[in-house]
């Protein structure tokens, strides 16, 4: 499913070409609530980064405020769920894309609105959001929808295109990803199958996790509710890329603060332009 490019044009000039590309992902678990907790305050000292990949934004484009559809220095490009106040992702970009695709190519689960793509000279970046299983009857549904993304890995992978898959798979890979994990073996989140699932995409489809290319450090998550101490939280925000930018990445961190949901924002930079 794919769409022509429809953006928001910044109210600033974009930032001096530069050979490093920042990505940052997000999953702002509603972007209303998001601006409520400082996102523009936050989005304004992002000076240097290229490219912002948000998910949950629970909210249709033509509800958003002006303040979100021109975010100075950025084009916004936004993909809706069906659903009223249900998931959706965007992308917010620096240097105007080549072209915008929505959707990976599944009738139902695009209705989600939860995979968005931006095609750039030398790499495409997509915000990618995986629905969770709260509860355990939920995860047929998640299954099945990771099962629609890994074919889509798979047609990817075949491309002659270096791929940058930003978001919130909601699966801890491993023990390592999750605090206090030996209590969370029977949970959505860190169940075998969704491990393995992880497992294939990383595995024989091909895929890196950049951030663990240069963070090996146990702790390092991305999550964790507001309420709760950081160990236990969970990695569940990944940089999934292909394997010929494994040698491009420079630098991965976890951005605490601030805390715009209960997700944390996740950067890795690139040795490359857009």
């Amino acid at each position: 499913m794919s769409f022509a490019i429809k953006a928001t044009s910044p109210s600033c000039g974009i930032l001096d070409w530069k050979e490093q590309m920042k990505v940052i992902t997000l999953n702002v678990n509603g972007i209303v609530n998001a601006v409520e907790r400082g996102l523009l305050e936050w989005f304004a000292q992002q000076q240097d980064v290229d490219v912002v990949c948000l998910q949950e934004t629970r909210v249709k484009e033509y509800q958003l405020p002006t303040n979100l559809l021109e975010i100075p220095g950025f084009y916004g490009f936004f993909f809706d769920a069906e659903k009223d106040g249900y998931a959706g992702t965007a992308i917010y970009s620096r240097t105007m894309p080549k072209a915008i695709i929505r959707g990976f190519g599944h009738p139902t689960f695009d209705l989600d609105g939860g995979f968005i793509q931006a095609d750039f000279d030398n790499v495409s970046v997509a915000s990618v959001w995986v629905p969770p299983a709260q509860y355990i009857e939920d995860i047929e549904h998640k299954l099945a929808y990771l099962d629609g993304l890994q074919q889509h890995l798979k047609r990817t992978r075949r491309k002659r295109r270096d791929f940058v898959f930003a978001g919130c798979y909601q699966v801890a890979h491993r023990s390592v990803d999750l605090g206090n994990w030996e209590s969370h073996q029977r949970e959505p989140g860190f169940l075998p199958e969704e491990r393995a699932w992880m497992d294939q995409a990383l595995g024989p489809i091909g895929f890196i996790d950049a951030f663990r290319l240069v963070n090996r450090q146990d702790r390092q998550h991305t999550f964790w509710p507001f309420d709760e101490a950081q160990a236990n939280g969970a990695r569940i925000d990944y940089q999934l890329i292909t394997p010929n930018l494994a040698d491009y990445v420079l630098d991965a961190k976890i951005i605490r603060e601030p805390r715009l949901s209960p997700h944390c924002a996740f950067m890795v930079e690139y040795d490359m332009d857009l």
